[in-house]
């Protein structure tokens, strides 16, 4: 850990909410600046390194997905030496607020991101949305968003039923489509599953000569969480801060899916949706004798007797 960072070891779960964000103003407060931005918005920033993280979070993610209930960054802070700013909200805003326009704009006003050598853009679902859309304010970042959406304007987006509660936001004003605002970032990765249909439908607007697309497959629709479980997340935003973050770089740390229990059962309940036997047997055979898993096994004692019953042929042992 970094000299004189010990505190942000502190174990903030359990805090009621107003505790909570007074602890978190007092670290903010003691290493860096804290911000109010309005009733549902906050910012944090720590200062230490010259690469700087920039996530946008919020208060019930922040709690569900720690331990520690701290945010995404401090990790990063804590082992690699990184600056981090923290914009958290209060529930999905999309941080659509005339208060974070103007903060930022008083940023970009002060000369805050040529500080920094590096400087990387993350967040996920809204706040990977408001991830893309923020990065103008400093060109040349890096941006991680895992599973944004590009807007939620009806003209634009109306396939997607899943938020019209907050089609009255506007997205047509400032730092509003997401895509459209990475046209600064050096280089842009979205990170989704394209078997999610609505999260794919926004993964191809973000299409730009400087956006990799990295399709995570059979993650489901919280993919941030499965990255988490796989410890992925804190090595893709490290190769992003060190500019080695590319698509090979990514599938090879997304190997470690082969150990994840959620990957497993999604994958294995496509092969049965499909009627795939054989697959299926091979697939069983190999998490089987891997690790502990009775489901898999009950499902290939299974697909043997079926086998020996004429249904298929089973696949020999290697």
């Amino acid at each position: 850990m970094q000299d004189g960072l010990e505190n942000l070891d502190e174990d903030l779960s359990g805090l009621k909410p107003a505790e909570w964000k007074a602890r978190m103003a007092a670290l903010a407060e003691e290493h860096g600046m804290f911000q109010p931005l309005g009733s549902r918005h906050f910012a944090t920033f720590i200062d230490q390194g010259n690469t700087l993280l920039v996530t946008f979070e919020t208060m019930q993610g922040i709690h569900n997905l720690s331990d520690l209930a701290q945010p995404l960054g401090f990790d990063l802070v804590k082992n690699l030496g990184w600056s981090h700013m923290c914009v958290v909200s209060d529930g999905d805003t999309w941080f659509r607020d005339s208060g974070i326009y103007g903060f930022f704009d008083q940023l970009i006003d002060d000369g805050f991101f040529d500080e920094f050598d590096n400087v990387i853009f993350y967040g996920a679902g809204p706040c990977g949305y408001a991830a893309a859309a923020y990065s103008v304010a400093a060109p040349g970042a890096v941006v991680v968003a895992v599973q944004p959406q590009a807007t939620l304007d009806p003209r634009m987006t109306e396939w997607d039923d899943r938020f019209a509660e907050m089609r009255r936001l506007s997205f047509t004003d400032r730092y509003g489509y997401a895509p459209d605002m990475l046209d600064a970032a050096d280089q842009a990765y979205v990170i989704y599953d394209p078997q999610e249909r609505l999260d794919a439908m926004h993964a191809s607007l973000f299409a730009r000569k400087n956006v990799t697309r990295l399709r995570a497959m059979h993650m489901g629709d919280a993919v941030q969480t499965r990255l988490i479980e796989m410890e992925m997340l804190y090595h893709i935003l490290s190769l992003a801060g060190s500019r080695k973050l590319t698509g090979g770089a990514f599938y090879k740390l997304f190997r470690s899916r082969r150990n994840n229990s959620f990957f497993l059962r999604n994958l294995l309940g496509r092969l049965e949706r499909e009627d795939r036997p054989y697959l299926m047997a091979l697939m069983c055979r190999n998490v089987t004798e891997r690790m502990r898993a009775p489901r898999f096994r009950r499902r290939l004692r299974e697909l043997e007797q079926r086998a020996e019953e004429g249904g298929f042929t089973f696949p020999p042992k290697r």
